[in-house]
């Protein structure tokens, strides 16, 4: 398990520095605010998985009738910090309206907090999956965001905005439906591998390898394509503006 932690605790430390490097000649603000939002994630979770590291954020949760699981409560604070990041790039990216916006940020953060819920709930097995219910629940109205929403606003930035939203779209929903699947399948669901130390150690490389392509490929992709300020995001349209192509 800490095999993986010491491995997220460099691959973080190694894109903080790169993308602040990155961002060191943006100028124009939008921009900048998306840089800025985007170097927020891994510097968050450099800092959270220094603390699952170090045994701080980590503990031992005795569930009614199945018995003690490792719980590594500190993924749901990095989740709870960095995920509203990266909905606050796409959003600026698409050129979002504030309400969508917010809905999309409050519902991740209910999301992160209900699912540390289920993953902390010790007085029967049912109730953690009642509170993984709810977290998925919420869950679903940031997929509709991200499928139905936002697609509408990155279609109006400019065709080289919406290519990349399309990709960073995918890439984000097809990684975040990881995370539900191996709570699940994992230590702190159906312990389909068991409960053991072999067994957290899967689960926490499986939740790793995720936060590798949720956060840092997402991360560069978006931060390749603002480092050259491109037209389509330094000139905002506002959304459900016309077209500049259409008649």
């Amino acid at each position: 398990m800490s095999s993986s932690l010491w491995f997220m605790i460099a691959l973080m430390g190694i894109a903080t520095v790169l993308f602040v490097y990155m961002g060191r000649g943006v100028e124009d603000p939008r921009v900048r605010t998306i840089f800025v939002a985007t170097i927020g994630i891994p510097a968050v979770s450099l800092a959270s998985y220094f603390g699952l590291a170090s045994g701080l954020t980590i503990g031992v949760v005795d569930i009614a009738g199945r018995g003690e699981v490792v719980a590594m409560w500190g993924r749901y604070l990095t989740w709870t910090f960095s995920t509203p990041l990266i909905l606050l790039a796409l959003g600026l990216l698409v050129g979002s309206d504030r309400p969508t916006l917010f809905a999309a940020i409050a519902f991740d953060i209910g999301m992160c907090v209900t699912g540390l819920a289920a993953a902390l709930t010790r007085q029967a097995v049912w109730m953690r999956w009642v509170w993984f219910g709810i977290s998925s629940a919420f869950f679903l109205v940031v997929v509709y965001v991200l499928l139905v929403e936002w697609p509408r606003d990155a279609a109006v930035q400019g065709d080289d905005v919406e290519s990349l939203f399309g990709l960073l779209r995918t890439l984000t929903v097809v990684l975040w439906f990881g995370y539900p699947i191996v709570w699940a399948l994992g230590t702190e669901g159906l312990a389909v591998v068991g409960t053991g130390v072999g067994a957290t150690a899967i689960t926490s490389w499986a939740y790793s390898l995720l936060d590798v392509g949720a956060k840092f490929v997402f991360a560069v992709l978006l931060l390749r394509f603002l480092a050259d300020e491109p037209a389509s995001v330094t000139r905002r349209q506002p959304t459900g503006a016309q077209s500049p192509t259409e008649d």
